[in-house]
């Protein structure tokens, strides 16, 4: 099935426009969700908002939104004003600067989106992508949708041109925040730990070598239960035993694992060239020579 577009922009660097489709790039629609039911009789449940003042129901005429500015306290809105308040859409994507992929941190990557060349605009199109190629840059700009402002890259990925919705610098908490205490890591540690690394390094990142067990095992449970099959309740263990080991046994463990899921590997170093067998006939006049 083809992909259908959402909606279409304008990307612009200098004084280039390029008129392009947009797309989504992620399925969060095949996402697997339940309903809260009646117990008794299995009716699906509505959700009701109950004044926590008064104890009653209020209908939806009779809600107002409203910022707590102070514990309790309320400055109300009104739907004109929060909505003059929002980000007018542009339906462009206006290119400020261009940066090197890797300066941008992935803790600040969020949604995105594929974009298409729309008509006419297949040439600016490819010369955009082949030139972020080649400079292994990707395009910084502003995007405005949905009464937001976002920050975004466009970056190529193969032939198609991705944008890419960034967090906001207020959005993301500092990895400073966090507290690690300082610890001295051994050499011979270290060493075990690289080559750990090194027997389980791979060429590059296979998406589809990694699957959705759990998605796989609800679609498994509720299929046997629409068939009208019980499902049976297996018990299970918490990965570890949550006894502490040494690090350095932990290490050697880990290496040895590593290499019988790898295959047998000689430990007696390099295989020798096996010896070659003579035909008996050539063992005979080689014996009468010697004597």
């Amino acid at each position: 099935m083809a992909a259908r577009s959402i909606g279409s922009l304008t990307v612009s660097f200098g004084l280039v426009a390029i008129p392009v489709k947009l797309y989504t790039a992620t399925q969060s629609a095949n996402a697997i969700s339940f309903n809260l039911l009646h117990k008794t009789c299995g009716s699906r449940l509505r959700q009701q908002y109950i004044c926590q003042k008064e104890g009653v129901v209020v209908d939806r005429e009779d809600m107002v939104k409203g910022y707590e500015f102070a514990k309790d306290q309320y400055v109300r809105f009104s739907p004109e004003e929060i909505k003059a308040l929002e980000e007018v859409g542009t339906h462009s994507v206006d290119i400020s600067e261009f940066v090197p992929i890797e300066s941008i941190d992935p803790v600040y990557f969020d949604k995105t989106y594929y974009l298409a060349p729309d008509k006419g605009a297949a040439k600016p199109y490819s010369l955009l992508v082949e030139a972020l190629k080649q400079s292994h840059r990707c395009g910084v700009g502003h995007w405005a949708a949905r009464g937001k402002g976002y920050i975004v890259i466009l970056r190529p990925i193969g032939d198609v041109l991705a944008m890419q919705q960034l967090h906001f610098a207020a959005d993301v908490k500092s990895a400073a925040e966090i507290e690690v205490p300082k610890q001295d890591v051994k050499p011979a540690e270290l060493k075990l730990a690289q080559q750990l690394i090194d027997q389980q390094t791979a060429a590059g990142y296979d998406p589809s070598a990694f699957k959705d067990e759990v998605r796989e095992r609800i679609e498994a449970a509720v299929q046997k239960k629409v068939e009208g099959h019980e499902i049976s309740i297996a018990e299970t263990t918490p990965a570890g035993d949550g006894k502490v080991i040494d690090l350095m046994d932990a290490l050697r463990a880990s290496l040895e694992k590593s290499e019988k899921a790898r295959g047998p590997v000689s430990k007696l170093g390099p295989r020798k060239a096996p010896k070659r067998v003579e035909e008996p006939a050539r063992v005979a006049r080689k014996s009468k020579r010697n004597a």
